[in-house]
């Protein structure tokens, strides 16, 4: 009787075991976002999570097998393992705001200080501030994790972690308390949304010596991403920083004295939504100042509260964290992400700077192409198109690429081989200078027109030139037959040799895909072939070169920590309408800013309100401000009702006594028409920031967007103290109809002062 007892006990358990596997192999991790706590106790918030769960899976303990994280400091929801059927149960309980899969985000992967126009001080002070303040200032990077041992992060000199600090430092494979310092003061490392999708246990330690990792348990970087990014905004003074005895000399981060808390939530294959929102949750708590992050969605972006990144950063905003954001590495029309308004999102430039290798042609012509390789070709040696290596079953069309397997090594042996990269490929670039070694290749012309500034640590000596320059090597080629011999040498730095800055190619651009009438980017920074500190797990190297929006994010950053140091009280819409309305449209040469890779003039979409300058952003005059309150209402405009907006805010507020209906009534430190058809008026508020003895009179300068008439009223606004407020009108009529958007400028001009603000505008039909 008690065998048979035995057998029905273990028959039912594996029938629970095999049902629980059932419904979890068909399960997927989903984000329940329920908006903000309310001051709630975040033990009841965990407590209501565990029984909607048990209420859709049936039991207590699938509902805790289910469950990955419960955010309960900065807002209200979980992330957990359901079915497509549980989600949509969850999706329609009351108070549930939106319900969403966990999907992945990407990386959008020093003179750059000097050439922005920070003095070469340990305190990056500007004159007429006093920035040491920065001490006391908290950026929170979600990234990749931080190495913690290199110069870039040491804290000598520095005082006591800030009282109102309140996170830890999470120790893990590889890191500990004594990791963590005056300077890196906090780490936190998040895993379960990366581990349910990617089914990837990180659990694999096999070596005590960090430099012989993969990837780490813990905070410690295993990538190189995050040691880079906060390094460049916030890094300490480095003595003698280079690339492998390149660009050699000091290098320092924006606020080398603001304090870094990592929050590593990025893995080899990039940053769940799950991950992200509980570093976002955590960060609140904390007590962070500033939040920074290098990565985004693929676009188009979707809806603002079914993206992990609105989502955080809304919260973030709204308990008076500013965050920083990249526009994203798509590079074409409209590919611009990070798309709120209640973040900064900044765009990719270049500096003056270049990594270039010499090229000299049998024919004694010299030129030169983008390269970070250390190799020299000691000798010339006979240059062939990769055409007509081609291998086997590969076309010469795909041996021209010089792709995997594509070429005959009895073609390519001994000789320099001029290959294409496709334009905007993901393919790497690094990889084709393998293929070429590998078939006996002694170098490489590398022809991309689109990022050919671009420097890349190739293989062999090899280099990146655009398509004019790649077609007049070829041409050689052509006219020399087998007598067409080339030279490349080693990179190296060199500055002031193109007008700068200049917007890179791979920079994501407007106009904004979700609304047209929030002006995305928002600013530009330097983004290209940037210097900063590194993982030595990767490449044995301490500090390394990387471009992409990325490396533009965290010198934006870098600013905001100075003018909260100058201006500890200022919000975050007006911290980035400072950054924005300071903003120059112009090179260092005093002309036009150009875009790549065609040199074209640049416009809003391109760089925002333009370059950052932060010789004049902590005197910025006035500000556009803005609070939550505001963006209920602009939520209101595009189509939120009251029911989907209670949760967010917690207010009793309705959609009907909004003090404006039409997005482009935010009060945003830029004015998007997107649909003029006649005539249209647009209202914005300024607010006076400048402590000042007298009265201050600002006139209106306007530099009109073709075929627009544009007014302002009043045409002149007067300020007499600190903190008022005065509102304008800026008014929009068609006089010479014109195709797609036109871009202009709204100045308010007292004596050297400048606020500037960009007017974009589109034409419809009547």
């Amino acid at each position: 009787m008690a065998s048979s007892s035995n057998t029905l006990f273990v028959s039912c358990l594996l029938l629970l075991l095999l049902s629980m596997f059932a419904v979890f192999s068909y399960a997927k991790v989903y984000v329940v976002y329920m908006g903000s706590t309310d001051s709630e106790d975040p033990d009841e918030i965990v407590t209501h999570n565990h029984r909607i769960l048990s209420s859709v899976h049936g039991s207590v303990e699938e509902a805790q097998a289910a469950h990955l994280y419960s955010y309960k400091h900065g807002f209200k929801g979980f992330a957990a393992k359901l079915t497509e059927n549980q989600a949509r149960q969850i999706a329609e309980m009351e108070g549930v705001v939106s319900v969403f899969e966990n999907t992945r985000r990407r990386l959008h992967t020093t003179h750059s200080w000097d050439f922005i126009g920070l003095a070469e001080e340990t305190t990056m002070e500007i004159p007429g501030f006093s920035t040491k303040n920065q001490v006391n200032v908290i950026i929170g990077f979600i990234d990749t994790g931080i190495w913690p041992e290199s110069p870039s992060f040491h804290d000598t000199g520095m005082p006591p972690v800030p009282a109102g600090w309140k996170g830890i430092c999470q120790t893990g494979e590889a890191f500990n308390t004594t990791n963590c310092n005056r300077k890196v003061i906090g780490a936190r490392y998040y895993h379960s949304g990366y581990e349910a999708e990617e089914n990837n246990n990180l659990d694999f330690a096999t070596d005590d010596d960090p430099k012989k990792k993969v990837s780490y348990r813990s905070p410690r970087d295993s990538i190189g991403h995050g040691s880079h990014t906060a390094s460049t905004a916030a890094g300490r003074h480095v003595q003698n920083m280079s690339y492998n005895g390149l660009a050699s000399g000091r290098a320092r981060g924006g606020a080398p004295l603001a304090r870094i808390a990592v929050y590593k939530t990025c893995w080899d294959s990039g940053c769940y939504d799950a991950d992200i929102l509980a570093a976002f949750d955590d960060a609140v708590r904390d007590g962070v100042h500033i939040m920074s992050l290098s990565l985004g969605p693929d676009a188009p972006q979707g809806d603002y509260f079914s993206d992990a990144i609105s989502i955080g950063s809304y919260h973030a905003v709204s308990h008076g964290i500013t965050v920083v954001s990249s526009v994203g590495n798509g590079g074409t029309k409209g590919s611009a992400t990070n798309l709120a308004p209640w973040l900064i999102t900044v765009a990719a430039s270049s500096t003056d700077r270049e990594f270039t290798s010499k090229i000299v042609m049998g024919n004694g012509v010299k030129v030169k192409g983008e390269s970070l390789s250390m190799h020299q070709m000691m000798v010339p040696a006979r240059i062939i198109s990769a055409s007509i290596a081609n291998r086997g079953y590969f076309t010469p069309y795909q041996s021209s690429y010089c792709l995997e397997g594509s070429l005959n090594y009895t073609k390519t042996r001994g000789k320099v081989l001029l290959c294409r990269h496709a334009e905007r490929s993901t393919e790497s670039k690094l990889a084709k200078s393998e293929v070429v070694k590998a078939v006996g290749g002694v170098g490489m012309i590398l022809i991309d027109d689109t990022d050919k500034d671009v420097a890349i640590p190739f293989v062999i000596p090899a280099a990146i030139v655009g398509k004019r320059m790649g077609n007049r090597i070829l041409s050689y080629i052509t006219s020399n037959a087998r007598n067409a011999t080339l030279r490349i040498f080693a990179s190296n730095a060199k500055l002031g040799s193109q007008p700068a800055p200049r917007v890179a190619s791979f920079s994501s651009k407007g106009p904004n895909a979700l609304t047209p009438e929030i002006l995305k980017p928002d600013i530009a920074a330097p983004g290209l072939n940037i210097l900063a500190a590194w993982s030595p797990a990767v490449g044995k190297m301490n500090f390394n070169v990387l471009s992409g929006t990325s490396m533009a994010c965290p010198h934006v950053t870098g600013i905001v920590a100075l003018i909260k140091a100058v201006h500890p009280a200022l919000s975050p819409s007006a911290i980035k309408s400072a950054i924005m309305t300071t903003a120059t449209v112009f090179d260092k040469n005093g002309k036009p800013m150009r875009v790549d890779p065609d040199g074209r003039r640049g416009n809003a979409f391109d760089y925002g309100s333009g370059f950052i300058d932060p010789t004049t952003v902590l005197d910025p005059g006035l500000v556009y401000d803005a609070n939550p309150t505001d963006y209920k209402s602009f939520l209101c405009s595009i189509g939120y009702t009251e029911k989907m907006l209670h949760p967010i805010t917690r207010d009793n507020s309705t959609c009907n006594n909004q003090p404006f209906s039409m997005p482009s009534g935010l009060n945003y430190p830029a004015i998007v028409v997107s649909n003029l058809k006649s005539t249209f008026s647009v209202s914005r508020t300024l607010t006076n920031v400048r402590k000042q003895s007298q009265r201050i009179t600002y006139r209106a300068v306007v530099t009109t967007p073709h075929g627009i008439e544009v007014s302002v009223h009043p045409k002149r606004i007067v300020f007499d103290r600190y903190g008022q407020k005065v509102n304008f009108t800026v008014t929009f009529k068609v006089s010479v109809p014109t195709h797609g958007y036109v871009f202009g400028y709204l100045q308010w001009k007292h004596r050297s002062s400048r606020v500037t603000t960009p007017l974009v505008v589109r034409v419809t039909d009547f």
